[in-house]
């Protein structure tokens, strides 16, 4: 609707409009309590105490202050929240927290009430070894830790958003994913304990919104790399991998990874900066894919990244950029290569096999 009136819609008013469905399905269902016999309240995500900054369409969560909905709680109440929505104390304006802000509302309040468990309700019955649509032999993992799943949804696994599982870790709230549909167990998102032993590899995940731009021949000098990357943070882009290759001549050529939806605004940024980083030109490519392997095991097992670089050689799939961390390996490669990449993956490192069984229930 927002495009058939604009073509650049101001990011305030895109606010308003967005979060206006969380709040019509929460008084909807609020009603639905009600005629079943049962006292409920909706509320606004501002209703709800959720204060954010003044981020349009990518706000963070600075404070919750759960007092009305402790009130209702208290008063016997259901209360349904609106998520995905807060408000600036700054503007006293509405925000919208980006993509996956419902879950981390939940998570958010989760913390602020001091709940025991977050539950997250979804269209699957958990966290799988790799996406099932791509390879039906994957296994949901009965329990995952905080570190594992933080890879896991920054590397492209949507069952859930990256900054709701920072939530989580930082104020030591459990997660319960679980179908919408089953009273089946899901997969706990918990603590990683001392003596839990965790399989090398976890899971395969792969992430398809990838670009990769190259600024070619740049002054290679201090404080250049810092100006571009600076720019880039102030305005709200958010940068993946890096790579800057062996000066040559005095310049130098910088790649990096972005959601490929910011390549205009990064490429109108950058042209725009052009002559002050002293940069020959700007290339990008969004026929990206990033492809991971996320497990705890990897700090003590050598040799993982070697394997998967075989695999993916094996299969004749060549790697563009590197990057890893002491439990993910991830490896951008070209789009078409994705599944073929991700069925083998999977196959070589044996997460369709059974593994060690982990408990099911939290604190086992």
């Amino acid at each position: 609707m927002a495009r058939e009136i604009s073509d650049d819609p101001p990011h305030r008013e895109m606010d308003m409009l967005l979060s206006a469905g969380e709040r019509i399905s929460a008084a909807l269902v609020a009603m639905a309590i009600h005629d079943l016999g049962h006292n409920a309240i909706s509320l606004t995500g501002s209703q709800a105490g959720i204060v954010t900054d003044q981020a349009h369409t990518k706000a963070k969560i600075l404070d919750i202050r759960p007092h009305r909905v402790q009130k209702a709680l208290d008063e016997g109440k259901v209360v349904l929240v609106a998520g995905f929505q807060g408000i600036s104390t700054i503007t006293n304006d509405i925000t919208t927290l980006g993509r996956g802000g419902s879950d981390t509302t939940a998570v958010a309040l989760a913390a602020a009430l001091g709940a025991e468990v977050c539950e997250i309700y979804t269209d699957v019955d958990g966290v799988y070894t790799t996406d099932p649509r791509i390879v039906p032999e994957a296994r949901k993992l009965p329990r995952i830790s905080y570190e594992e799943m933080l890879e896991m949804a920054a590397t492209g696994a949507k069952v859930l958003m990256l900054r709701s599982v920072e939530f989580a870790r930082r104020y030591g709230v459990a997660l319960h994913v679980r179908s919408s549909f089953t009273d089946a167990p899901g997969t706990w998102i918990v603590q990683e304990e001392e003596n839990m032993e965790q399989a090398i590899v976890s899971g395969v995940t792969y992430a398809l919104e990838e670009a990769k731009v190259t600024l070619h021949r740049v002054c290679d000098k201090p404080g250049v790399a810092a100006r571009v990357f600076t720019a880039l943070a102030g305005a709200n882009i958010n940068v993946d991998m890096i790579i800057q290759n062996v000066s040559e001549g005095g310049t130098t050529d910088i790649s990096f990874t972005v959601a490929d939806d910011d390549v205009l605004t990064v490429t109108s940024l950058l042209c725009g900066l052009q002559e002050e980083l002293g940069f020959e030109r700007l290339e990008t490519d969004d026929n990206m894919a990033k492809v991971s392997l996320v497990g705890a095991g990897m700090k003590t097992h050598p040799g993982v990244a070697a394997k998967m670089f075989e695999v993916l050689a094996e299969n004749d799939i060549n790697i563009e950029m590197i990057s890893t961390s002491s439990i993910k390996i991830s490896c951008v490669i070209e789009k078409q290569h994705t599944e073929q990449a991700v069925k083998a993956l999977h196959q070589a490192f044996g997460l369709e096999a059974e593994q060690i069984e982990h408990e099911e229930t939290l604190g086992r």
